[in-house]
C-alpha cells in the first residue's frame, strides 16, 4: 500500500507518520517540505498533479486551517485551505481510485443542548472555521471518493503548544486563575486520533462499505475549567511548581472572555458508529491527558 501524508508536521500528522509507517510505503509532506512536491493548499491547483505523480492508494490530509479566531478576519484564506483545496484533493483521489482520509471538527454543529450529536444530526456552525470545514466535507462527498471523515474535539499534544500547557504555565505565576466552565466536550489526543486512523484503514483496505463520516473523540466529558484543573493538579501531585491554590480555579462564562470566532458550548461528540462499524472503543480522556503531562514534565 501506498500511502501519503498532507500536513506532517502537525500535531495529528506528527503522530500519524508513526502510526500508518507500518502499513506501508509512506510519503509524508508539509507547505515547505524541501523536494518537487509540497503539500501547499494555498494553491489548490498543485495538489491534483502532486497526486497523480506520487501515485498513492491512501491520502491522509492532516493539514487545515485551525486558527479559529484568524479565521473570522481572513475568510477567503480559510476557504481555499479548508474547503477549496479539500475539493481538489477529494476529486485527485477520485480520479485515482484512491481513498481519502480527513479530519473535521465538532464546531460544523451549533453547540446547542446537552446531548452527543452523532454523525447524522443537523450540522449549523457558529464561525468561519466551522463553516469552511463543513464546505471541506461536503466537496469530499460530492466527488465521490472512497473516503473516511473522522471528526473530533480538543485535540492535544505533547508537541507544540496547547491549552495544558498553557494552564502550567498560568499555575505557575498567578494565585487565582479564571477558565471557561460553560462549555464541554472531550480533550483527544493526536496519538489516539493517529491510531484510529492506522485501524480503521487496515479495515477499509479490505471493506469498502466502511466508508463514510464517523466521529472520533476521546470517552466522557468535561468543560475547560475540569480540564485546566485536572491539569492542575496532576502537575501538583507530580511534584511540579503550582503557585494556584485549588480553590482559586474559578469557573467563568463563555461571555467572561469575548472572542472573534463564537464557540459552540457543546462539544460532544457520539462514537457509537466508530465502535460499531470498527470495533474501537475509545478510553476515556484523563489517561490520555496524564500520559501527555508525563512527557511534557518528564516524569
Amino acid at each position: 500500500m501506498k500511502l501519503l501524508l498532507l500536513g506532517m508536521n502537525g500535531q495529528v500528522g506528527w503522530e500519524l507518520q508513526r502510526a500508518l509507517a507500518p502499513l506501508g510505503e509512506l510519503t509524508a509532506l508539509d507547505f515547505d517540505t524541501p523536494g518537487p512536491w509540497r503539500a501547499d493548499f494555498t494553491r489548490p491547483e498543485t495538489l491534483a498533479p502532486m497526486v497523480q505523480a506520487l501515485a498513492p492508494d491512501v491520502i491522509v490530509n492532516a493539514a487545515a486551517h485551525t486558527a479559529v479566531d484568524k479565521a473570522e478576519s481572513e475568510p477567503d484564506v480559510a476557504r481555499t485551505i479548508n474547503a477549496t483545496a479539500v475539493g481538489e484533493l477529494a476529486c485527485a483521489a477520485a480520479a485515482r481510485g484512491a481513498w481519502l482520509v480527513h479530519y473535521s471538527t465538532d464546531y460544523v454543529f451549533d453547540g446547542s443542548g446537552t446531548t452527543p450529536r452523532d454523525e447524522t444530526a443537523p450540522t449549523g456552525p457558529l464561525s468561519v472555521y466551522g463553516r469552511t470545514k463543513l464546505e471541506g466535507e461536503e466537496a469530499i462527498r460530492a466527488s465521490g471518493c472512497r473516503h473516511l471523515i473522522f471528526r473530533t474535539s480538543w485535540v492535544y499534544a505533547a508537541r507544540g503548544g496547547n491549552f495544558a500547557r498553557t494552564m502550567l504555565r498560568l499555575a505557575g505565576e498567578r494565585d487565582a486563575l479564571s477558565v471557561v466552565g460553560d462549555q464541554v466536550g472531550a480533550p483527544t489526543g493526536a496519538d489516539l486520533l493517529a491510531d484510529v486512523t492506522a485501524h480503521a484503514l487496515r479495515r477499509a483496505a479490505a471493506d469498502t462499505a466502511v466508508a463514510g463520516t464517523y466521529h472520533a473523540v476521546a470517552g466522557g466529558e468535561t468543560s475547560w475549567h475540569g480540564y485546566a484543573c485536572h491539569v492542575i493538579e496532576w502537575a501538583r501531585a507530580h511534584g511540579h511548581p503550582v503557585r494556584v491554590a485549588p480553590d482559586a480555579i474559578q469557573a467563568v462564562p463563555t461571555a467572561a472572555y469575548p472572542t472573534p470566532a463564537q464557540r459552540p458550548l457543546n462539544s460532544r461528540l457520539a462514537t457509537q458508529r466508530l465502535l460499531q462499524t470498527f470495533g474501537l472503543r475509545l478510553p476515556h480522556w484523563q489517561p490520555g491527558v496524564e500520559r501527555m503531562l508525563a512527557e511534557v514534565l518528564g516524569r
